[in-house]
């Protein structure tokens, strides 16, 4: 045998490395022409709106003297907590309060279920008189609510619901209820009537559709309007002042005790008018993802 017949060695290479990936390249996205400008515009806007707030908390923790100075200081210094101390002892602060609490959250939880039932009727079905129900809901939020304070009043009285609770609830509900019909009226009639349709050739009756179709494509819209609702009900002053005694006040109207025959008592009232605002702050806070949604639900119909 020959050293030719011998198996040749087959030289084995190996495989190539594979090429180390390229450096990725960030490339900014160009930014939209006017942008800078909206930007501008927008926290122009936030801080004339957001202003009056600031203001309010920052006499509220200024002296007397500084708070009513002809040459006001922007900044608090030095910072005094005896304003919210006072504002504390001048009467009641916590009744007040919690009656507003009362009354706000009854008026919207009312408000929310009538004018649910009241949107749907008038959004998904047809009836004789459906347009007039529309024009007079607008027409009531057109009314202003100074001209009605003799009827509610002489009404209220007829009932037996003077200087009492549910009385003026169902006095803010002339107002809140409408408005809370034709803002839930605009969400609903963004939810395509297929959704509702579909669930039902799924063997869903009606409310059942409504309930695990449309509602929680509803949830954000109506948390929008509770809170918008809220605040209407927790800052009115005019029928609240009208139609109930001193012992049955609401938040808004404990503020005029500040309001003194030797004159008014500004850093305290904004100390007051802070404590009074930090409850709808807070639900704000609490809800404002929701609000955000709502708000942007009809922009895009699909």
């Amino acid at each position: 045998m020959t050293d030719s017949a011998a198996p040749r060695e087959t030289a084995v290479t190996e495989p190539p490395a594979p090429a180390a990936p390229a450096p990725k390249i960030r490339t900014k996205a160009p930014r939209p022409k006017g942008r800078s400008l909206y930007n501008l515009i927008g926290v122009a806007v936030a801080t004339i709106l957001g202003f009056p707030v600031y203001w309010m908390v920052n006499t509220a923790l200024k002296s007397d003297k500084d708070a009513i100075s002809t040459d006001p200081k922007f900044l608090p210094f030095p910072v005094t907590l005896d304003n919210f101390k006072r504002a504390l002892e001048i009467s009641d602060f916590w009744g007040p309060v919690f009656r507003s609490l009362i009354i706000a959250s009854t008026t919207v939880a009312i408000g929310l279920v009538v004018g649910l039932l009241a949107a749907l009727a008038i959004s998904r079905f047809a009836f004789r008189g459906r347009k007039v129900v529309i024009v007079g809901i607008l027409a009531v939020q057109m009314v202003p609510l100074v001209a009605m304070i003799i009827p509610v009043f002489l009404l209220l009285n007829d009932l037996g619901q003077y200087n009492k609770l549910s009385g003026i609830i169902l006095t803010y509900l002339t107002f809140v209820l409408p408005f809370t019909v034709w803002t839930l009226r605009g969400f609903i009639v963004n939810i395509p009537k297929e959704l509702e349709e579909s669930a039902m050739v799924d063997g869903c009756t009606r409310t059942g559709a409504f309930v695990r179709v449309v509602f929680p494509l509803l949830a954000p819209g109506m948390v929008a309007t509770a809170i918008y609702g809220f605040i209407q009900a927790w800052n009115e002053y005019l029928y609240a002042l009208q139609l109930l005694s001193q012992t049955n006040t609401t938040a808004t109207v404990w503020l005029g005790n500040f309001t003194t025959t030797r004159g008014t008592e500004y850093a305290p009232m904004m100390a007051g008018s802070t404590m009074m605002a930090i409850p709808v702050v807070i639900f704000f806070l609490l809800v404002q993802r929701r609000i955000a949604s709502g708000l942007t639900a009809g922009a895009v119909k699909g």
